[in-house]
């Protein structure tokens, strides 16, 4: 089984990019299943509604929203609530039972006559304006729950910062998931590595949007704070046509396990 995966779309032009390029990729790598991450998908913030089915119009299987899932909660809610939605939020956010963000946080698809489990998880280090729960020990909770399920393949999209952090759950989870693919810092690693119990991972699968940026940004308005270190100034998103579109192909057998790892990196410009 083919799974594809992709972080982050950014705004218009990563919007954009991305429906440009993946009907092209998913017939080059003749892909079953995709997991998008729309963290920023909506002019740098949370997905609305539109933006999120527009993602899942694309034959795009399920898309995951991190912190920024709750920017747009408004218009969002209604479809996080939806039993059919297939818009995840992270699963161990913080929250309190009288302002529970809605919708599911793991979610088993089915997929030619494959089943395949989803989780979203978020990182601890050096993310301190959220609170969450252990990642790992809410990763031991959530495949419990599945423990008798027949699973194909069991994929986690795992929201952080730190290398260390994705690299020790990745080893935590080695045998009992197919892959782990990180998010959040829109850059795109080359350390695609197969654990000993035949667990995929890469640290961060990149970004879907402006190519000639800072992570997303206008270097123009980010270079005050290079030169200063005042972090005052507005940071203006780039509206740059050139684009890059980076994700990941994970090859799993039919056993669950990871046979082979693929880096995907796109570059284009909108016409």
């Amino acid at each position: 089984m083919k799974i594809l995966a992709f972080w982050d779309i950014y705004g218009r032009i990563g919007r954009r990019a991305f429906l440009e390029e993946f009907p092209r990729i998913k017939a080059d790598f003749d892909a079953d299943f995709t997991i998008v991450n729309i963290d920023n998908i909506t002019s740098g913030r949370g997905p609305i509604e539109k933006h999120a089915k527009a993602i899942l119009d694309a034959w795009v299987d399920v898309v995951t929203g991190w912190d920024h899932i709750v920017d747009n909660m408004k218009n969002v809610w209604k479809y996080l609530d939806d039993p059919d939605s297939k818009l995840l939020r992270p699963d161990n956010m913080g929250w309190v039972w009288e302002f529970a963000i809605p919708g599911v946080w793991h979610k088993v698809f089915e997929k030619n006559w494959k089943q395949v489990l989803v989780i979203h998880l978020i990182g601890h280090a050096f993310i301190d304006k959220i609170n969450s729960s252990n990642a790992f020990i809410r990763a031991d909770e959530i495949l419990d729950l599945y423990k008798d399920q027949t699973l194909h393949a069991v994929i986690v999209d795992f929201h952080k910062e730190a290398t260390a952090e994705i690299q020790g759950l990745a080893h935590y989870l080695d045998g009992r998931i197919s892959a782990i693919f990180g998010t959040h810092t829109h850059v795109q690693t080359n350390d695609d590595l197969i654990l000993p119990q035949w667990t995929g991972m890469l640290w961060d699968a990149g970004m879907s949007g402006p190519l000639y940026s800072v992570i997303w940004a206008e270097f123009s308005s980010v270079k005050k704070m290079f030169l200063s270190w005042v972090f005052k100034w507005k940071i203006e998103q780039s509206l740059d046509e050139n684009y890059l579109v980076n994700g990941v192909l994970f090859d799993i057998d039919d056993t669950g396990k990871c046979c082979n790892i693929e880096i995907i990196k796109r570059i284009g410009k909108l016409i």
